[in-house]
């Protein structure tokens, strides 16, 4: 004997969309469209590919965000949320340097790489610049977190940070991100111990500054 039945069956994918709510929701929508942007780039990106990569209706993307413009600059910021950079505290400036941007090369290749493969597609569609990204990403967290190295060096009496121009304090981490940009791969040591001693040390203590080993 066959049993009535009495409503439609319970999926998997039912189950998901009943369960995440808010905060979590929002991140594993997130989530979806960064592995999708990463697996098949900007141009193939739409909001139903995120949907069922996020076991979602479309409809929940829409709610959030009105375009994939939109859509893909939540989610650079939120990888970029998600993964944060470790800042060190080493008790000396140029190792903190040095540890900081190891950190950033290893930690943020990828994020480097698949934004700017990501910028084009931005530009072309909405007229996003870079900087337009690079505001949207960081908010109002300017300058950047590495902003705590050098407020300690400055306490301890290293540095002075009165008499140093934002630009050389930012030039060591746009050398590693356009270097990043430029290869598609990770800079190598000797390349970060050079920006660090032979550019930024210069730079920050004055060319007649004892060259550190």
């Amino acid at each position: 004997m066959v049993s009535e039945r009495t409503g439609p069956a319970t999926t998997a994918s039912d189950a998901v969309r009943r369960r995440r709510r808010g905060a979590e929701l929002e991140h594993a929508l997130l989530t979806a469209a960064w592995e999708e942007l990463a697996t098949v780039g900007f141009a193939k990106l739409t909001m139903e590919s995120v949907a069922d990569r996020a076991k979602t209706g479309v409809a929940v993307l829409y709610r959030r965000w009105t375009n994939k413009n939109d859509l893909v600059l939540a989610t650079i910021r939120h990888y970029g949320d998600t993964h944060p950079v470790v800042i060190p505290d080493t008790g000396d400036l140029r190792e903190d340097m040095l540890a900081l941007l190891e950190n950033l090369n290893a930690g943020r290749t990828e994020f480097a790489t698949l934004v700017g493969a990501t910028l084009t597609g931005l530009h072309d569609s909405a007229g996003i610049t870079p900087e337009d990204v690079r505001r949207i990403v960081l908010g109002d967290s300017a300058p950047w977190r590495s902003g705590a190295v050098f407020r300690r060096a400055h306490e301890r009496g290293e540095i002075d940070l009165t008499r140093i121009p934002q630009d050389v304090l930012d030039l060591p981490f746009q050398l590693v991100r356009h270097d990043i940009l430029m290869t598609l791969r990770p800079v190598s040591p000797e390349r970060i111990r050079s920006i660090v001693d032979n550019i930024f040390w210069p730079l920050v203590m004055g060319p007649t500054a004892p060259a550190r080993t």
